[in-house]
Formats: C-alpha cells, sequence, structure tokens
C-alpha cells in the first residue's frame, strides 16, 4: 500500500514494528492526532507487553530521529550499572536481580512525551492501549512460543514467581495459538499511566521495585532509580552510503560499526552488489567481518569523549586502505520499530531486555521483567571502555538507522538480534540502495553472518545455487547453511526482524520481516 505524503494527501503515516498489536497501536495514535513521538510511545509500551522477550519497562532503549525539515538527533536512553556493583566480582556471578542495570525505558519515553509529544493526546491515553494488551492477552504466535519455550526451563529455575506471567499454571509452555494475557502487569501500566512516570523512579513502584531487589540480593537501589538521569540528546554519527546521508547511533550504541561496514562496501563495485550471488555475499562477509573484529577488538576508547575516534574509524580512506587488501576476485535478543507521521518526521528507535527475556526474573508483583545488561560488561580489565564498575553505561549492538538526502529521511530501519543486528542492518540498506528493487525485497532478501570464531559463513537456507557456494568455499570461506526457520519462504529468525520505513517514489512503505512477528500499518488513507 502507497501513501502520498504532505497535507490532503490522506496520509497519516505508517508503522512497521516488531509485533502487530505495536504496529497497530502506533498507527492509532497518529490517527487520533498524535505525532510521530506520540506513537513511539505507544508503540515502545505495547512491545513491551507482546514481545516480551525482546524488551519492556525493566530494559532500555536509544532512539533515533529525523523531523520533518529540521536536524537528526538521538535520544540516548542507556541503562546505567547500579552505584552498588562491586567493582570485583566475576561475570558468572551476574545472574538473577544482580543481572539488571537500572531500567531506563520509562524514563526515557516520559521525555519523549514531555518533550517533543504533539500535546494533543495524554500520557495516560499514550500507555492505555498497553494496559488492553495486557489484560485481554494476544495471541501466541509461533516465533512468540518458540522463543518461549527455548527460555521455559531458566525462568522455572531462576524465578517460580514469572511462571505466572509467562507459563500456564502446571508451569508448562502455553499451546502455540493460545492467548498470553498479564494481569500484573496491565495494573503496573495502569498506575503508571494514572500516576505518570515518576512514580516508576521515585514513587510507589520504585519503592516495590527496591524491596523486591534487597529480597533477592539485588544491587538496584532507590537512589539508583530516583537519581537515573533523563536521556541526553546527542548528535548521531554521520556518513555517507553512495548518494545518501547516513545517520547511525554513537556509542555505546553501533552506528559507527555499522558505517564502517558500508565505507567498505562503497568500496565494490555497484554491479558487483546489485544482485545476489558471490560477488555480493563475498564483500558483505568481508566487510561485516573487519566491522565486527573492530567492535570486538578495537572499540571506541571512551563512550563519552568519542568524536575523534569515530572519525578516524569510519573515515573514507580507512575503508579505501581495507578494501585494497581484500582478496574478492575469485545469544542476545532486542526489538525495534521504525515509524513515520504525516508530516515527515521519520523515528528509528531499538529497545532491548539484552537477551531473550533478559533477566529471566520477573517482579512478582508488577509483572514486568528486568533486563540483563550487567552481562554486556567485562570484568578484570580496567582500561576497557565498558569495564564492570558503578554508573556505567553497558556496551550496546542498537544500531538504529536513517537514510535520506538534504536532510530528509527516505530510509528509517533497524533490527534485533545481539551483534547481528549490525549484519541485518548493513544488508538491508546496501540492498535497498544498490539493487533498488523497493524496501519489502530488501527486507526479505536471504541474508547471512559472519562467526566471529572459526571465521564461519553461515547462510540462511533457500535455494541457491551450487557453484555460488563453491565460489565461496574456493575464496576461503567455510560456509554453512542454517537449518529453516519458523517462516515461510525458509527465512530464520536468527537473522534479525528489520522494521523499516521507506520514501519511495514519492510514497512511504513500510516493511516488517517475515522472519518474526513483524507488522506494519498505514494511518489514514492514500485516496
Amino acid at each position: 500500500m502507497d501513501a502520498q505524503v504532505g497535507p490532503g494527501s490522506g496520509f497519516g503515516g505508517c508503522v512497521a514494528a516488531g509485533t502487530p498489536e505495536a504496529a497497530e497501536a502506533g498507527a492509532e495514535i497518529l490517527e487520533a492526532g498524535g505525532n510521530a513521538f506520540d506513537a513511539a510511545v505507544a508503540v515502545s509500551l505495547v512491545l513491551g507487553v507482546t514481545e516480551p522477550a525482546g524488551s519492556g519497562i525493566g530494559g532500555q532503549g536509544m532512539m533515533l530521529v529525523q523531523p520533518a525539515g529540521g536536524e537528526a538527533f538521538v535520544l540516548n536512553g542507556s541503562s546505567f550499572s547500579p552505584l552498588a556493583t562491586p567493582e570485583r566480582i566475576s561475570l558468572t556471578d551476574l545472574v538473577r536481580h544482580r543481572a539488571s542495570t537500572i531500567p531506563s525505558l520509562v524514563r526515557l519515553l516520559d521525555h519523549v512525551f514531555t518533550q517533543y509529544g504533539s500535546g494533543k493526546l495524554s500520557w495516560e491515553r499514550l500507555v492505555e492501549q498497553s494496559v488492553r494488551w495486557a489484560l485481554e492477552g494476544y495471541r501466541l504466535t509461533a516465533f512468540r512460543h518458540a522463543t518461549l519455550a527455548g527460555c521455559a526451563r531458566a525462568i522455572r529455575t531462576r524465578c517460580p514467581a514469572a511462571t505466572g506471567f509467562l507459563l500456564d499454571n502446571d508451569a508448562q509452555v502455553p499451546e502455540p495459538g493460545s492467548t498470553q494475557r498479564n494481569q500484573a502487569l496491565a495494573q503496573t501500566l495502569r498506575r503508571l499511566g494514572r500516576e505518570g512516570a515518576d512514580d516508576f523512579h521515585s514513587g510507589w513502584i520504585a519503592r516495590r521495585i527496591v524491596d523486591d531487589m534487597r529480597a533477592q540480593g539485588g544491587w538496584i537501589s532507590a537512589k539508583d532509580l530516583e537519581r537515573l538521569p533523563p536521556p541526553v540528546r546527542l548528535e548521531p554519527i554521520r556518513g555517507t552510503y553512495r548518494d545518501h546521508q547516513v545517520l547511525g547511533l554513537p556509542p555505546p550504541g553501533a552506528g559507527w560499526v555499522v558505517q564502517l561496514a558500508l565505507n567498505i562496501l562503497e568500496q565494490a563495485p555497484a554491479e558487483a552488489l546489485s544482485s545476489q550471488g558471490p560477488q555480493r555475499m563475498a564483500w558483505l562477509a568481508e566487510a561485516l567481518g573487519i566491522a565486527h573484529r573492530h567492535r570486538h577488538f578495537r572499540p571506541i576508547p571512551n563512550v563519552v569523549d568519542y568524536e575523534q575516534a569515530v572519525a578516524n574509524k569510519t573515515s573514507k580512506e580507512k575503508a579505501r586502505a581495507i578494501a585494497e587488501n581484500l582478496f574478492l576476485s575469485a545469544g542476545g535478543e532486542t526489538t525495534h520499530f521504525s515509524l513515520v507521521d504525516a508530516d515527515g518526521t521519520a523515528i528509528a528507535m531499538t529497545q532491548s531486555l539484552n537477551t531473550y527475556f533478559g533477566a529471566k526474573v520477573a517482579h512478582p508483583e508488577l509483572g514486568f521483567l528486568y533486563n540483563d545488561y550487567m552481562r554486556e560488561f567485562v570484568s578484570g580489565i580496567g582500561h576497557h571502555p565498558y569495564s564492570l564498575r558503578p554508573f556505567a553505561m553497558p556496551r550496546s549492538s542498537m544500531s538504529a538507522t536513517i537514510l535520506g538526502r538534504d536532510g530528509t529521511a527516505r530510509l528509517a530501519l533497524g533490527s534485533p538480534g545481539d551483534d547481528r543486528i549490525i549484519s541485518a542492518v548493513v544488508q538491508v540498506a546496501s540492498h535497498w540502495v544498490d539493487a533498488d528493487e523497493g524496501i519489502e525485497a530488501a527486507v526479505t532478501a536471504p541474508r547471512l553472518n559472519v562467526r566471529q570464531r572459526g571465521g564461519d559463513l553461515l547462510l540462511e537456507a533457500g535455494p541457491r545455487s551450487p557453484s555460488d557456494l563453491i565460489t565461496l568455499e574456493q575464496l576461503g570461506y567455510c560456509v554453512l547453511v542454517a537449518r529453516s526457520g519458523l517462516s515461510p519462504g525458509d527465512r530464520h529468525p536468527f537473522f534479525g526482524g528489520v522494521q523499516a520505513v521507506a520514501l519511495e517514489g514519492g510514497a512511504w512503505r513500510a516493511a516488517a520481516d517475515p522472519r518474526r512477528d513483524g507488522a506494519t500499518t498505514y494511518a489514514g488513507s492514500a485516496d
């Protein structure tokens, strides 16, 4: 469905989100007169209810914004380690409540609402759809069932209280197609809507969180919750890819890693990337492999003072030098949504509990899961930018990205999938630019992933030319093919779940990844 942009066109905006319930919530807010920021608040909260494996009010988020006719910016809603975090502790001890950083998503959403919302809709109005889905329930699809089944044992072991929110009365995984409800979370969200976001950080909800942490040996205190700062407004990472401007998330996000990979791909002849085949796969494998190695072994040394280091990493000269040396001739999870409103303001937001279902423990009264971002720190390396210490930001793979021209957004995208986020975003962005087949084709095209250990090249299952695989092996890759996933067409959720909106031929289109439960909605009418 195409929708023309501009007053009088009938286009009210469009949303691509990780669940159909969240996409529907965004469109409903846009049709009620809300702007992109209002819709983002509603989508975020509904995602936390209907995709509890990927995010929730116990987690964090980062938002990239290209306002219509304005300067792009990032809202860094990263969480922080608690003030009581010991500086000497084994990462194996970071389990259950001690795995959680200070939840920051509610603080981020409140800031978005108060500073950028339209003023036409109340905070309670934006929260009410998440309350409804928690009360009435959502359908346990094949993907949601699979993620729950994969984590059910850990949930039973670590937090019997969470079984009442996620499993059936016998602590078993409900059948696919059954309805999932969370009455406790519904009441928490209803109170949050009525009392305001401050209740999470300094009110009744905050006191319940602190009581739970104290009872379970966690480190999050009342001081942590109350003093958590509002999100910092930052300049995005800026670069280019061919004739498009690229905006990405600064550290602790991974925008510089995406830009490094795109810079390397830019050195390839356009025809080498315009269609599926061994040349495109080889260039992608090399670019992504190098970018990931830089991220893991040569990280940005300072997550606050990073400008010069990022400029060095993302310089075109570095990419050309890397490309000259290429021989190409022969666990964790998140969720994402992208949306655009009737005025053309585009938002790409990624939010997460870190791994599936975070720490696998839930507040017994409030019904939400705690994150496990404490496991994204490193221990025993004092000079490392993500060294475990009090009140520090954890490393993140979040890679919300916007491509545009002349300050106008043309593509907003992002993905879940731990470090596969970077791979998914780079591949979809490259396909959209280089193959020029449209955003739906770019999102559904088969993907690959470069494993950090062993140098394996993992491909999605599906029909492929045997000669392509032979060529890749002759180039030195150990080629592995992933088993078929849960989605049609052999698409596997391991390779991400890109949600994107793109401006094509003067019309905005939304595309949701068939690998997961993503869905798209349009507000208004294109008539």
